[in-house]
């Protein structure tokens, strides 16, 4: 049996709007990191002909002996300087594609597992972050040993896979020592890259794995408990006792505007004690008697309280009562199939008041 305070709801979409704008998404390093090795070193396998003919360009370009030696006599280390910042430009400039490839994949992959989201709350000073006890429990809390584990087991089938590939290729290096530098140089970068690739094949697996648990760790995170489902709502919604309140003042103050129209009535048609119904009927405005006060029980004594006060006359008549109370709303003409039974009531209100003969 759950206890009070355990957190067994799912979350609302209004906390999950929270978690979002205070920074906590389900969002996997694994998979980014995996995506943007897998991007990189693809590319390298793809433009890794141009690549190697840059890097070896701008090593021949600064660090041959054709260049460096003229200049050993008179090379100062504010010369060395500038030629290094040179060096490193054009290094730059050979490394800009993966680099900038890396970044774009970085930012497709956030963007799919969170989407565009800007806040700055994560980034707020939180004084329980810098306090030695809370420090010393995030040490040996259950995410910390769940990240332990999950890279040491990383580690552990990354460096398999790496000395495996490296033992299978192992003897192939003594025979690059007899060829062409350009030529060894590509084929030692090209294993490795396929060693690489070999690995990011295994990431896969496991960023696929720590995106589920990820996955399951926020919706843990965001869980409630049936009291915080309650408040939220309250919250929402408003407290039920002053939304009935409200209601309540709000049927008084429509019920004063019903009784200020009461006086202006040509008859009050009663059940006798149950239904009171006000009706007004004005020639000019319209073709029908118009309901201008309705009520029941204790509305309706005081619609024939009022008038009585202001000389209303009242008559009784149960059925047209009850069913113009039913099928009529204050402001409403009356029904067509009331017309007669209404201005037979009319024309005996007006003979009472001389109105007709």
């Amino acid at each position: 049996m759950s206890q009070a305070g355990e957190k067994t709801e799912k979350a609302t979409p209004k906390k999950r709007r929270d978690a979002r704008q205070e920074g906590q998404v389900r969002r996997s390093t694994e998979v980014n990191s995996t995506f943007c090795a897998v991007i990189m070193f693809g590319l390298l396998l793809i433009i890794g002909r141009s690549f190697l003919s840059g890097m070896m360009g701008v090593f021949s370009e600064f660090l041959s002996a054709h260049t460096i030696v003229p200049q050993s006599d008179e090379l100062s280390p504010n010369m060395a300087a500038a030629m290094f910042g040179q060096m490193m430009m054009s290094m730059l400039g050979v490394l800009l594609p993966i680099l900038g490839a890396a970044m774009l994949a970085g930012l497709a992959i956030n963007l799919v597992q969170v989407g565009f989201l800007f806040s700055t709350k994560s980034l707020g000073v939180k004084l329980n972050r810098i306090s030695p006890i809370s420090g010393f429990k995030r040490m040996f809390s259950s995410r910390t040993v769940v990240e332990l584990v999950k890279s040491l087991f990383k580690i552990i089938v990354l460096g398999i896979i790496a000395y495996r590939e490296f033992m299978v290729l192992l003897d192939m290096f003594p025979g690059y020592a007899g060829q062409d530098v350009y030529q060894s140089v590509r084929e030692i970068m090209r294993a490795a890259i396929m060693i690489a690739l070999r690995m990011c094949i295994a990431m896969v697996f496991i960023s696929a794995a720590d995106f589920l648990y990820q996955w399951w760790k926020h919706e843990k995170d965001l869980r409630m408990t049936k009291q915080e489902v309650k408040d939220e709502f309250k919250n929402m919604e408003g407290d039920p006792q002053i939304k009935g309140k409200i209601r309540q003042k709000q049927r008084q103050m429509s019920a004063m505007r019903m009784m200020s129209k009461v006086p202006d009535a040509d008859v009050v048609i009663t059940n006798p004690t149950h239904y009171a119904v006000a009706l007004k009927y004005e020639e000019k405005a319209g073709s029908a008697p118009v309901v201008v006060a309705k009520g029941q029980d204790y509305i309706a004594r005081k619609i024939k309280e009022v008038a009585i006060e202001h000389g209303v006359h009242i008559i009784e008549n149960p059925p047209l009562a009850q069913s113009l109370f039913k099928l009529c709303e204050v402001d409403d003409e009356i029904p067509a199939e009331f017309y007669q039974a209404v201005a037979d009531v009319l024309v005996f209100v007006y003979k009472q008041k001389g109105r007709v003969k």
